[in-house]
């Protein structure tokens, strides 16, 4: 259930002009707020250190409900013309249950299941508990201000409590997947909330369980349409995440239904793969149907750069990002994240790169996830690709110097510190030579915290000290609106 990546219209008073952040606050939006608060938030004007803020707030609550399982009423139903929602996840949500063992389970299947059924057979501290999954993109996003949705299912167990009330502490709204959740109420595994042990050996290598390791059917394979609910939650947001460990859970039916839902209602669509791409492309009909759907529809994918070989047979990733962007229809952003060195977005016109940071690396577990999250504050914002690229290359390299995932990835405050400190890890050999292996030639945006003074036709050096002051205004913004709406809520 994880990632192994390193790191990889208003006016302010300054005359900066930020036609695109968002006004909205960043609580959690399940819940209702009063009207006269509403009124007050309507017409207020926000003063902190010469900004001033006209707060246009007619949209303060996505799928507002009295109920937190994210019920909707009739009311909302028939107005959903605005996207007040940034970011909704699909599917993918489980508990991480991390344990220091001596040594890691052992390989053969049968007998990882009854290493597995012994952990479970009774629940351990809930201090090794922890929000797993795509709960780690959700709370990456909702900490860098965006308005967050995580669509699942949760049982009616102490874990599925649990992980609603982590993502409840975290402003995230919570859409259950089932209209009827008495329907499902059942101490049978298949509608549990679904675990995934991580294990620890003394040299700090990872070892995973999980039930949807051992069946060839999704977790979840009785949900088979998406509910009322769900397709609301598609509709209300900008962005509709998807990644390839969700197949663990759903079937591939129903995960191009939500994409082609998601196309038909004007909702983004971010597909990271993960390491399941390769399994997904030599699985199933069913399941290499849906990955090139995926591939084909998304408006961007974010994946590894040994992912993207895999899936196009191309070593160069600049390349193989072309002949992805090439096969795709709708496909605007193709990024690839080159672990240590950094990461790059090709686009059909022209590619940008940006080195990573140096940082000393604790754990990388949930540094993808927390990656496409950055990237999609920058795609909401329409932020230039190097500024995208320099914040999620920042927000991943935070989660990598914590330990584990869930709540302890990366802070806004921590990604700003390795902004602020701009100490990049800088290989311009490497991104040259890259270059040079390109044959199809195409602007080429790097960026760089060195002088360059030499001019290259093919080449256009960035440097980190231009792009800095927009990078900080914008990220100093959106903690100002963190601050101002959990204030009010």
């Amino acid at each position: 259930m994880h990632h192994f990546i390193l790191s990889p219209k208003f006016l302010i008073s300054s005359n900066v002009f930020f036609p695109s952040l968002s006004l909205l606050p960043p609580t959690n939006p399940n819940s209702i707020i009063p009207s006269n608060s509403s009124k007050t938030l309507r017409n207020s004007i926000v003063n902190c250190r010469g900004i001033e803020v006209s707060v246009l707030s007619n949209h303060l609550n996505s799928l507002s409900s009295s109920n937190y399982n994210g019920s909707i009423g009739n009311e909302k139903l028939r107005n959903v013309d605005v996207k007040d929602v940034d970011i909704a996840t699909l599917g993918n949500l489980c508990v991480d249950i991390v344990l220091n063992i001596p040594q890691l389970p052992p390989k053969p299947l049968s007998e990882r299941k009854a290493y597995m059924d012994s952990l479970s057979s009774s629940p351990p501290d809930k201090q090794y508990w922890e929000a797993g999954g795509h709960c780690n993109t959700a709370i990456a996003a909702a900490r860098l201000g965006l308005r967050c949705r995580a669509i699942g299912h949760v049982g009616n167990e102490i874990y599925g409590s649990f992980l609603q009330n982590v993502l409840h502490d975290e402003g995230i709204g919570f859409v259950e997947m089932v209209d009827d959740l008495e329907a499902v109420k059942s101490v049978t595994e298949a509608y549990q909330t679904l675990l995934c042990w991580v294990l620890v050996d003394p040299m700090h290598r990872h070892g995973f369980c999980s039930r949807a390791d051992f069946s060839d059917e999704p977790a979840f394979s009785w949900i088979n349409e998406l509910s009322r609910d769900v397709k609301l939650a598609i509709k209300e947001s900008k962005i509709l995440v998807v990644n390839g460990y969700g197949f663990d859970e759903l079937s591939p039916g129903f995960i191009v239904s939500a994409l082609k839902y998601a196309v038909e209602v004007g909702t983004s669509v971010f597909f990271d793969p993960g390491p399941k791409g390769k399994s997904l492309s030599m699985g199933s009909p069913e399941e290499q149907i849906a990955l090139n759907e995926l591939l084909k529809m998304s408006d961007v994918l974010l994946l590894t750069s040994d992912e993207a070989e895999s899936l196009t047979g191309i070593g160069n990733p600049i390349l193989a990002g072309q002949e992805l962007l090439k096969r795709g229809s709708r496909t605007k952003w193709v990024i690839i994240k080159m672990g240590s060195k950094g990461s790059i977005l090709v686009t059909l016109s022209g590619t940008s790169c940006a080195p990573s940071y140096k940082v000393k690396i604790i754990d990388t577990v949930g540094c993808g996830d927390s990656f496409v999250a950055a990237v999609a504050f920058g795609f909401v914002h329409e932020m230039p690709m190097i500024h995208t690229l320099a914040i999620a290359n920042a927000v991943g390299a935070a989660t990598a110097m914590g330990c584990g995932a869930g709540r302890n990835v990366a802070t806004l405050t921590k990604a700003m510190e390795l902004i602020k400190a701009g100490d990049l890890n800088e290989d311009d050999k490497f991104w040259r030579d890259l270059l040079d292996k390109t044959a199809e030639v195409q602007e080429f945006t790097l960026l760089s915290k060195k002088v360059i003074n030499e001019k290259d036709s093919n080449l256009n050096c960035v440097s980190f000290e231009k792009i800095f002051p927009e990078i900080t205004s914008k990220l100093e913004l959106a903690k100002l609106f963190t601050k101002v709406f959990s204030s009010e809520s």
